[in-house]
């Protein structure tokens, strides 16, 4: 069953891209694997699934523990971070995308194990203010980007957003277009002047309703949960 939703939702990704004009290996599949245990985790690995977020920092260092032996998997971390968490996402994480504040940012450089690469940051913005949304807001954006680049054990890959849900495909766009625009002038602002800075790559938006929208607007990855795993 996971095989099959997983080849549906390629499709869907194969055929916005085209409806785009985009090349499908631009946009990359997250599983959003919250509340599943490693056995669906398993199936969806065999179906050729590699990387997966987790928005529960627990539940995420138990699979990933529990799934070692599978040494090309890629975790994300794309939940909200407290500081009483951030040893465990510096510690058995790959990727964290849901950074909105320097004082956690801080912590999970400082935390970072010396042996392990630098954690892969994406910066999380609130890009239509939504009262109930995490995320930096947007006139901080520049600030929180070049604190973060400084920091030595991260490196800074890009934006992620969660905005609210959208009545239609164009109000979905337009939102997103909102943080490709943020991505991009971010790309070409003074945080290139910094020596440490290495152009953004990863344009986090998009989920199970929204995956043509996102694409449309320029989603660089897509995060599914339902469309792949089922109902929660």
């Amino acid at each position: 069953m996971i095989a099959s939703r997983l080849s549906t939702v390629r499709d869907r990704l194969s055929a916005a891209c085209k409806a785009a004009g985009r090349d499908p290996a631009s946009v990359r599949l997250l599983a959003v694997s919250k509340t599943f245990g490693d056995d669906a985790v398993a199936q969806a690995i065999a179906a050729g699934q590699l990387a997966f977020g987790e928005n529960y920092i627990a539940e995420g260092v138990e699979k990933i523990v529990a799934l070692r032996q599978y040494p090309l998997l890629e975790w994300h971390c794309i939940g909200p971070v407290q500081s009483n968490k951030t040893r465990l996402v510096a510690e058995h994480f790959d990727w964290v995308q849901s950074v909105d504040r320097l004082k956690i940012a801080q912590r999970l450089s400082e935390q970072r194990p010396a042996h392990l690469a630098p954690l892969q940051v994406c910066l999380q913005v609130n890009v239509d203010g939504g009262p109930n949304k995490s995320g930096v807001a947007p006139d901080e954006l520049m600030a929180l980007a070049e604190a973060v680049i400084a920091l030595p054990h991260l490196r800074l890959r890009g934006l992620m957003t969660i905005p609210e849900p959208a009545i239609d495909f164009e109000a979905a766009c337009a939102v997103h277009s909102r943080a490709r625009a943020l991505f991009d002038g971010l790309n070409q602002s003074k945080i290139r002047q910094n020596p440490r800075f290495i152009p953004m790559d990863t344009l986090s938006i998009g989920m199970s309703a929204d995956i043509e929208a996102a694409i449309a607007a320029g989603s660089t990855l897509v995060r599914v949960g339902t469309a792949i795993f089922g109902q929660r």
